[in-house]
């Protein structure tokens, strides 16, 4: 998902020991985030049979790029892994926020609020587009974490939209796939241009 004003990019010091302590260590490195339109975003991603040290290389360079990118959620397809794995960071360096990764492997929301709560959604396959998008103010989660273990979450307002944003991509659909068809084909032309341009830069 796009990010918030003024998030710091690549993972600090203080991020890195937020990680979970395991005996996986591996260099993290910043990969490509595909822009649509593009195929590939439209991969409906597979589930993660086992959460390995070759998985958990995956999420740290997820994390890695979301930062750079910068934004505050990113799925595994975004860069070119149709895998059902999530990271997600809603914190505000810029508010002396601590940084607060979650991992979400195999995400399954199992309970949705009827209340629903519009916010003026971004992606970074989508960069520099913002659009209102409504969806449930309130679920409930289950998902692996970055160890493999089984866990329950519930989140509300912000965490809600982001975990909906980003589990949408696991489907291959896109926040403006909620948009009417006209703002849709309007957006995408504009990337298609905008692309077009960068090739011959």
């Amino acid at each position: 998902m796009g990010k918030y004003p003024a998030v710091k990019s690549k993972l600090s010091p203080e991020i890195l020991d937020l990680l979970p302590i395991t005996d996986h260590l591996s260099p993290m490195t910043i990969r490509d985030i595909i822009i649509a339109p593009d195929p590939r975003l439209k991969v409906k991603s597979a589930p993660v049979d086992e959460v390995t040290d070759e998985t958990r290389t995956l999420m740290d360079d997820m994390l890695e790029t979301m930062y750079d990118a910068p934004g505050i959620g990113l799925a595994a397809v975004q860069i070119g892994v149709p895998l059902r794995i999530i990271v997600i960071d809603l914190a505000h360096p810029e508010d002396d926020e601590e940084p607060a990764p979650l991992f979400l492997v195999n995400p399954q929301i199992i309970e949705r609020s009827g209340e629903l709560r519009p916010y003026d959604e971004g992606c970074l396959s989508l960069p520099d587009f913002y659009e209102n998008v409504e969806r449930p103010n309130h679920v409930i989660l289950k998902y692996q974490d970055y160890d493999g273990t089984h866990q329950e979450l519930e989140a509300s307002e912000m965490l809600a939209t982001c975990v909906q944003h980003e589990m949408d991509h696991l489907e291959g659909v896109l926040f403006v796939d909620h948009l009417s068809k006209m703002k849709r084909a309007m957006i995408l032309r504009k990337l298609t241009k905008q692309k077009r341009l960068d090739e011959v830069d």
